[in-house]
């Protein structure tokens, strides 16, 4: 099993609560015995997961920054779905997916997943090339995120979308340059929703193969909203209508 280095508290206390197994052991600040850190080992040795005590710099070097928390896990792969016709045939009801295409910062790709997670979106979809990844800041970021929200890397996006538009799920796609909006479409179906890169937006291919284009409204000074934000406000209105729809 290929493993890697996954940091801070909320990104390791998430592997550890649901799916310790893939732990193979656990560095810690050997300066850090406050309640945090303590509950942390304690769920940690419950599980039978090695703890290995080490200085900041020991850890730093570890992750490459100093945004550590004090705590370094190495961990396998994850068991969540990473084949998306796999996932689409586990799905009861309309899918609701969020399509990522070519994010490059792993901040936003981090604060995606949390926002997916939050809404429960069933998976988030990105192409392998010219996209950030799934690396150890992202998880960081995605605050336990990361372990229950399936990623799902693709080769060819415009390709992808095809296949989900023939397992008929609407392809929504955003646009500053549009005049509908997010009010205006109906996402009680099943559902992916796009967004762009975060300054030049969706590629071309990626905006032609969309059912449709929509806008969120912005009634302010500012012209657009940081693409995790734009994810939230897209997946917590077809959430809402999927509700009220009941």
């Amino acid at each position: 099993m290929k493993s890697k280095m996954i940091f801070g508290f909320h990104a390791v206390t998430s592997r550890i609560r649901h799916e310790a197994a893939s732990v193979e052991e656990i560095y810690v600040d050997s300066d850090r015995s406050d309640r945090r850190m303590q509950e942390l080992i304690h769920a940690a040795r419950s599980a039978g997961i090695r703890i290995i005590q080490a200085d900041d710099q020991r850890l730093s070097n570890i992750v490459g920054t100093r945004r550590h928390q004090g705590v370094v896990a190495k961990a396998g792969e994850l068991s969540l779905a990473r084949n998306l016709d796999e996932l689409l045939d586990a799905i009861e009801g309309p899918p609701l997916l969020l399509i990522l295409d070519g994010i490059t910062d792993p901040h936003n790709l981090g604060a995606c997943l949390r926002v997916a997670d939050g809404v429960g979106a069933h998976a988030v979809i990105a192409p392998k090339d010219r996209a950030v990844g799934l690396n150890a800041t992202a998880e960081k970021v995605a605050s336990g995120a990361a372990e229950t929200v399936p990623y799902i890397t693709v080769t060819n996006l415009a390709r992808t979308i095809r296949d989900l538009k023939e397992r008929d799920i609407w392809v929504i796609g955003t646009s500053d340059d549009v005049e509908k909006t997010i009010y205006d479409v109906d996402f009680k179906v099943g559902t992916a929703i796009v967004m762009g890169n975060e300054g030049e937006g969706m590629r071309r291919l990626t905006r032609e193969s969309c059912d449709v284009l929509v806008q969120i409204p912005m009634l302010g000074s500012v012209e657009s909203l940081n693409v995790s934000v734009a994810s939230g406000v897209c997946l917590y209105e077809a959430r809402r209508q999927r509700i009220t729809s009941r």
